[in-house]
């Protein structure tokens, strides 16, 4: 792009945010229900005011209770941009959100773990006991780990924790002999807390969480959005917020966000036409 075509680009994006601040419109946000409310919070209201203030669009977080209470709102299209790997499922796809975003950090996995002085040593051992899993919204914590014991003929009794961290607290308690969990949500919370555990089974790797936007969102508000998180690892002050709000959780780097699109998770809609779990919610 030309100096010229740069400038045009600049002032576009410019009166894009002047519109949408003139409207005075608030547009929300729906994180999955992975951590508690407060940590959720703390890590996403300074993200939002961040772009908040670099654009002119006025974002605002919306937190369910669990996941499931998550894809409902999904579903209704009660959020104008979401962040949530559930948008894939035949409940919830029909509102058409379109990934924009996903974040720079690795791919996630499901794992099922134990505590690391368990006797449980394989998934065979888990015939028959107690394994816990967030709920049957959530994609690698449970339709990815459920999926593989449904095609290894492994019966277990499913404990529902309510999100990634209630049954990891659940397993760390030991009210549970194993999880199925998100691995990064899994590693993060380990350092929190100190605990010691191991991984007996480990699906392959998907692209993480996408932010994504409903279709009623006009053009111009959701491409502010989109590149002033795409941009914010590049701009010192938002460099700053995303370690800061990475701490909160115990992220690893690389933080941020990257430009996306429906074709990077591809993968996950090949998954729901061929699983065998068939309670997914």
């Amino acid at each position: 792009m030309g100096r010229i075509g740069r400038v045009l680009a600049a002032l576009a994006a410019l009166l894009g945010a002047v519109d949408a601040a003139a409207e005075g419109k608030v547009y929300s946000l729906g994180v999955l229900s992975q951590r508690s409310a407060v940590l959720t919070a703390q890590y996403w209201n300074p993200i939002l005011d961040y772009v908040t203030r670099k654009t002119g669009v006025t974002l605002q977080l919306k937190i369910t209770r669990t996941a499931p209470e998550s894809n409902a709102a999904i579903a209704r299209g009660e959020y104008d941009f979401v962040y949530s790997n559930t948008i894939f499922l035949p409940a919830t796809s029909a509102q058409g959100y379109r990934v924009i975003l996903r974040p720079a950090a690795e791919s996630i996995t499901g794992q099922i773990v134990t505590l690391e002085d368990s006797p449980v040593t394989s998934v065979a051992d888990l015939r028959g006991k107690a394994v816990g899993f967030p709920s049957r919204a959530a994609f690698v914590g449970y339709a990815l780990p459920m999926d593989h014991l449904l095609r290894r003929g492994i019966e277990v009794t499913a404990v529902f924790g309510g999100n990634q961290e209630g049954i990891m607290g659940q397993l760390k308690a030991g009210k549970v002999v194993a999880a199925g969990v998100n691995n990064q949500v899994m590693r993060d919370f380990a350092v929190r807390e100190n605990l010691r555990y191991r991984v007996i089974w480990e699906s392959p790797p998907y692209h993480n969480l996408p932010i994504s936007v409903h279709p009623r969102v006009p053009a111009t508000v959701s491409g502010l959005v989109r590149e002033a998180l795409a941009e914010m690892e590049i701009d010192a002050e938002g460099a700053k917020i995303l370690a800061v709000s990475a701490k909160v959780i115990q992220q690893k780097a690389p933080y941020g966000f990257q430009h996306a699109g429906p074709n990077d998770y591809q993968n996950y809609l090949d998954f729901y036409r061929t699983t065998l779990v068939k309670d997914i919610e």
